[in-house]
């Protein structure tokens, strides 16, 4: 057992919707130990101007529903350079912190990783990312939360785009990963999918829309994930006015943009939250240092932290294969 007796926690980069309550189950599995435990404001830019407060079971009450972080989050980078992490490690050795638990994504977890290798810091990282994109994981904190909102506004989509026979473009989150857009395609019943994984042949997409819209008189929706090869949901727009067979056809594009990021995550997000958090403590107490936890198959799994941030996780082909045949 290890000989950690005060550990510090942050919720950094891009919020994603289970947060909180992943942070709620680290507070509280931490004093059920009887350890110490110290929240770290604004993420990295708070460890690095020592942005601390006291935390125990009460203060995380009632946020197991609550969207976003109590610890809010930012980007810093100051923590980028050597100088940064030098006073962050400086920090938390003042503050009698031992150890990091680190809710967020692969900038997140670099973070931490860079923190273990230069100053020794102990850390644990916890996968918090809409994106999914986490290799360790089946599923990361806040995905399932911003996929089925994704899925709504789809289907309140489908509602309009029905009622005037219109072509919908519409962009999900997903700069590197097409899990968001991938799934909600499927469970919105789109017409057709574009993630970054495959390349995007405008002849072939052209071909496709025209044979629904043109052929066939009814209304499509094309989901496309903002990391797609082209640029995204606007430049596939332009594309296709470029063409005359277009012309007829009123399009329409909508980013959903950050809407998937807000609300009251998921009973899935909050179950997933809460064993990570507490898998978290566990791995510290257990003495590991610089893995993250993650759900693989149903069970906890530790995978070291720069193989999760070397490794890109693959998406599901068969998935895939499966919306182009539903399509």
């Amino acid at each position: 057992m290890s000989d950690i007796t005060r550990i510090g926690v942050l919720t950094s980069g891009g919020d994603a919707p289970g947060m909180n309550a992943c942070l709620r189950a680290v507070v509280r599995r931490a004093v059920a130990e009887e350890l110490e435990v110290v929240g770290i404001r604004q993420g990295y830019a708070g460890l690095i101007e020592g942005d601390f407060v006291e935390m125990d079971r009460q203060s995380v009450s009632n946020i197991l529903g609550k969207g976003g972080t109590i610890l809010k989050t930012a980007r810093s980078n100051t923590f980028r350079q050597p100088e940064g992490r030098a006073r962050s490690a400086e920090n938390l050795r003042s503050a009698g912190i031992d150890a990091l638990v680190a809710i967020g994504g692969n900038g997140t977890l670099r973070g931490a990783a860079m923190l273990h290798e230069e100053h020794g810091i102990a850390v644990i990282g916890c996968p918090g990312t809409i994106d999914n994109d986490l290799f360790g994981t089946d599923e990361t904190v806040g995905y399932d939360t911003a996929l089925n909102t994704a899925i709504e506004n789809i289907d309140r989509i489908r509602d309009t785009a029905d009622a005037h026979n219109r072509l919908f473009l519409i962009e999900v989150m997903g700069q590197d990963a097409g899990f968001i857009a991938l799934n909600c395609g499927i469970g919105g019943g789109a017409e057709l999918v574009l993630i970054p994984e495959t390349l995007t042949q405008m002849s072939s997409i052209k071909e496709h829309i025209l044979s629904l819209m043109v052929s066939q008189l009814r209304s499509s929706i094309v989901v496309v994930a903002e990391g797609e090869e082209m640029g995204g949901a606007v430049k596939i727009a332009e594309a296709l006015k470029e063409d005359e067979a277009f012309a007829p056809i009123d399009l329409r594009v909508c980013i959903l943009g950050h809407v998937q990021r807000g609300g009251s995550p998921t009973a899935r997000d909050r179950v997933l939250a809460s064993r990570l958090g507490s898998a978290a403590v566990d791995a510290l107490l257990e003495g590991h240092d610089s893995v993250m936890v993650g759900v693989v198959n149903g069970d906890i799994k530790l995978t070291p932290i720069r193989q999760v941030c070397d490794r890109k996780k693959q998406i599901d082909y068969d998935l895939l294969n499966l919306s182009n045949l539903l399509s």
